[in-house]
C-alpha cells in the first residue's frame, strides 16, 4: 500500500507534559482518514506537527513519500491544502477579494480560483465582506482558500463546524468526490456519525497515544460487543455469572461484556446445566460511537 502520510515515533512535549506520544500514523493515498478523539487528545497538535507548524520533540514525519524537514518544507507544502482552527480570511474584504489575494500569494491561475469557490458553492456569496459571513460560510471560505492549489493531501480540522444539515451533507459530498478524484483528506471531527459516513480509514487517539487505526470493518470486527441472554430467572443467571460482570437490563434480560463465541457457548452450557432455560443469545447492536467511547474511557476492544 502507498501512503500519502506517515509518522514514527511522532512524539510533542511541552516541559514535562506529554501531549502526543510515540505515534505512527498510516494516512493511504487517496483515503479519507477520520482522526478522532476526545478534546485534548493531541489531534490538532499532531495536524501542526504535520504541516511543520510545530517541531516534533521526537519521531520523523514523511509526506508523499518525502521526509519532512527544513530543506524540504516548502516543497511539501506546496502539495498541501489546510484548514486549523479558525477560519482564515481578512474580515473587511470580500470573499472574492480574499480569494484573489491567495490566487497572486500563491501564482494560480484564475481557473483553479473559480474551481475552488465552485467546490465549496460559495458563488453567490464572494462579493459580501467577510464579517458578514455566518460560522459556516467562513468555514467555507477557508476551505476553497485550502482547495485552490489543487493539494494532493488536505488536512482539515473540523471542517463541518457551524454548518447547518444541508451543509453538512455538502462538506460529505465535497470529501468524497475529492478523494474519488486522488485527492488524500485527513479530517478530524467531533461528529461522530459523519466521520462514519465518511471516512475510509480511522486513526483513534486518546491522551496522546494510538488507539486503533485501520478501517471501519476492522474496528467493529476485532472489537467485541456484549452479550444480551434471555432466560429463566434472570436475577439467577446474573448471579450465576457475576465472575462475568454479568448484569440484569431494564427488560429483564442478562448482558455480558466481553464475550467471545467460544466463552458465549460455555456460559449458555453452563446456564443450561443449572437448569436455567435458554431461550434467546444475541450481540448487542453497537455503533462506532459506542466503540469510541468504549475506547477513549480506557477500555479495550
Amino acid at each position: 500500500m502507498t501512503y500519502a502520510v506517515t509518522t514514527e515515533n511522532l512524539t510533542k512535549r511541552y516541559g514535562k507534559r506529554t501531549v502526543v506520544e510515540s505515534l505512527d500514523l498510516r494516512i493511504p493515498q487517496g483515503a479519507v482518514y477520520g482522526f478522532l478523539g476526545p478534546n485534548g487528545s493531541g489531534k490538532s497538535t499532531t495536524m501542526k506537527m504535520l504541516l511543520s507548524l510545530i517541531q516534533p520533540t521526537n519521531g520523523e514525519v514523511r509526506i508523499l513519500g518525502e521526509p519532512m524537514t527544513r530543506s524540504s518544507r516548502r516543497q511539501l507544502l506546496g502539495s498541501i491544502g489546510s484548514l486549523i482552527e479558525s477560519p482564515p480570511g481578512y474580515a473587511h474584504l470580500t470573499g472574492a477579494e480574499n480569494m484573489r489575494l491567495v490566487q497572486r500569494l500563491l501564482g494560480l491561475k484564475r481557473q483553479q480560483i473559480e474551481y475552488a469557490v465552485q467546490a465549496v458553492r460559495m458563488q453567490d456569496q464572494m462579493a459580501k465582506k467577510v464579517r458578514e459571513y455566518s460560522l459556516g460560510m467562513k468555514q467555507r471560505l477557508g476551505i476553497a482558500m485550502a482547495l485552490a492549489r489543487q493539494p494532493e493531501l488536505l488536512i482539515l480540522d473540523e471542517p463541518t463546524n457551524g454548518l447547518d444539515p444541508a451543509g453538512i451533507e455538502e462538506m460529505r459530498t465535497l470529501l468524497r468526490d475529492l478523494a474519488n478524484n486522488g485527492v488524500t483528506i485527513m479530517v478530524s471531527s467531533h461528529l461522530l456519525g459523519e466521520i462514519d459516513k465518511t471516512a475510509t480509514v480511522l486513526g483513534i487517539v486518546s491522551q496522546g497515544r494510538m488507539l486503533f487505526q485501520g478501517s471501519r470493518s476492522e474496528l467493529m470486527a476485532a472489537s467485541t460487543p456484549d452479550v444480551i441472554i434471555s432466560c429463566t430467572r434472570p436475577e439467577a443467571a446474573v448471579s450465576h455469572l457475576a465472575s462475568f460482570q454479568a448484569a440484569l437490563t431494564a427488560d429483564g434480560e442478562v448482558v455480558v461484556p466481553g464475550l467471545d463465541d467460544k466463552q458465549t457457548a460455555g456460559v449458555v452450557a453452563a446456564l443450561c446445566g443449572d437448569g436455567l432455560g435458554v431461550f434467546g443469545v444475541r450481540r448487542d447492536e453497537q455503533s462506532l460511537e459506542d466503540v469510541f467511547m468504549r475506547l477513549t474511557a480506557g477500555g479495550t476492544l
